[in-house]
């Protein structure tokens, strides 16, 4: 019995600390809301709108480029390794750019700490993965998610009291940044006490490791059953061809594809990162002071955690197009009010508040119906042979989408003001909204083989929806 609260104790430890990466992409993601207007004062690094989108924005081409090679490292040095790695990178990053004398020092951290983010977001969900029992690696899994929305509220509380308290001190933003060193510190030494994933050992040739492994986290039967299926799934999957670029010649394979990178752009041209990144500057130019701005903001990162605890509940109860769809129409509203209402009662006390509620409100909808559909639909869409080439293709793209609002946002807001920026947004809602209700088949219920039977299916009727899923045959 003793073993086995040991077991189930070492286990809850190997997932919080590698979980820190997590809390450490949402952190370095969310703590430029509230750092950017200090940054950007004459007698710090003097931001315009383009170099403001860039500090924001270059943690983002990190992160596309962070997200393609961290899995392929991982691969190669192990899970943990990587992750062990990863830490270094945050902490040196991180006092990059906490000490950045310019503008370019700051550019180049931010780029660096994108890196890791990249690579956290594909290697610690792996990690996770392949620690956790099957029957509890759904919600295991989706534990990194929470923490990286808790990492954004960590953020914005942070930056909320740091600039009511220190609002006077124009450092301030260097405290804010600053504090990311922290988790960083906790992962890397945390890591250091962890296993490497059995999967992995086995991948290796490194079978006793492996099973010693499974010994510390699993009851001895367990163990031995579990390390005889990954050792067979390990042999079954090094006998299948892995798709490659040539395969994209492949109609359905196209299609796939196309779905796939379809979804991931959905998920960032609602413009939730224009939000998550800019929330102050959003508060600020709708009527708040700065420092009223940042405690608003943490309302932001409440209801994060909050709609993402709601949205993996909704996971097992409702079918993933009416969901994304729902939650598509409610983003899309939520910004059509905030432009409407900004033109409507500009400079009136009672705007700043509108627009905080409806922040609220689009958040409730991104997270918890959007952000948790898009995640599992990619996990669920691509067959085995395909994953390597399909994941890595559409979280590349999610990430670069994710740039290009990250950068654009603060130029148009000065170029065009909130009202009209937010209208973009709305048409690329609707955009969104056609494409998922044309192109997207339901996933919820079937098998991987059935899913990949019915794309290789030409025209096949989905009687599920009620709709035509046309796929490439």
């Amino acid at each position: 019995m003793n073993e086995q609260l040991n077991q189930k104790s070492f286990l809850r430890t190997i997932i919080l600390v590698s979980t820190f990466g997590g809390l450490l992409f949402g952190y370095d993601t969310g703590v430029v809301n509230g750092a950017l207007p200090y940054m950007a004062e004459k007698d710090q690094l003097n931001l315009t709108a383009f170099t403001e989108g860039l500090v924001a924005s270059s943690l983002l081409l990190g992160a596309a480029f962070g997200a393609v090679f961290g899995g392929r490292l991982s691969d190669f040095v192990g899970r943990r390794k990587n992750i062990i790695f990863l830490a270094v990178l945050f902490f040196f990053a991180t006092l990059g750019c906490t000490l950045a004398p310019n503008v370019n020092v700051m550019i180049v951290s931010r780029f660096l700490l994108g890196i890791a983010v990249g690579g956290a977001s594909v290697t610690v969900p792996t990690y996770l993965a392949e620690m956790s029992p099957a029957e509890k690696r759904g919600r295991m899994v989706t534990q990194n998610e929470l923490m990286i929305v808790s990492g954004q509220l960590l953020a914005f509380t942070f930056n909320a009291i740091l600039g009511n308290t220190m609002g006077d001190n124009s450092h301030v933003w260097r405290y804010m940044l600053a504090i990311a060193a922290i988790p960083a510190v906790v992962l890397f030494f945390g890591m250091l006490r962890v296993p490497e994933s059995p999967r992995w050992l086995i991948s290796k040739g490194k079978n006793e490791d492996a099973l010693g492994v499974l010994k510390k986290i699993r009851t001895e039967n367990t163990a031995q059953t579990e390390f005889a299926e990954i050792e067979a799934a390990v042999d079954k999957e090094s006998e299948i061809h892995k798709a490659t670029f040539k395969d994209l010649a492949v109609p359905w394979v196209r299609r796939i594809v196309f779905i796939g990178i379809g979804i991931a752009i959905v998920q960032q041209i609602t413009g939730v990162n224009s939000i998550m990144y800019y929330g102050t500057e959003i508060l600020k130019n709708s009527g708040f002071e700065t420092k009223a701005a940042l405690i608003g903001n943490i309302a932001n990162g409440l209801i994060s955690v909050l709609a993402t605890f709601a949205g993996i509940w909704l996971l097992g109860k409702v079918g993933r197009r009416p969901m994304l769809l729902t939650g598509l129409i409610g983003t899309t509203s939520a910004l059509l009010l905030i432009g409407i209402f900004s033109s409507l009662l500009q400079g009136s006390p009672a705007l700043p508040f509108i627009v905080l509620a409806l922040t609220v409100t689009f958040l409730a909808f991104q997270q918890g119906a959007i952000s948790p559909v898009t995640w599992l639909m990619l996990s669920e869409i691509f067959p085995l042979r395909l994953r390597g080439l399909g994941m890595g293709v559409t979280v590349f793209c999610l990430w670069i989408a994710n740039f290009f609002v990250g950068l654009g946002f603060p130029i148009l807001l000065d170029q065009i003001g909130l009202s009209s920026t937010f209208y973009i947004f709305v048409g690329l809602g609707i955009v969104s909204i056609t494409f998922v209700k044309k192109f997207l088949p339901e996933t919820k219920g079937l098998t991987l083989e059935q899913l990949e039977q019915n794309f290789r299916n030409y025209k096949t009727e989905d009687e599920q929806n009620g709709v035509s899923a046309k796929v490439s045959g």
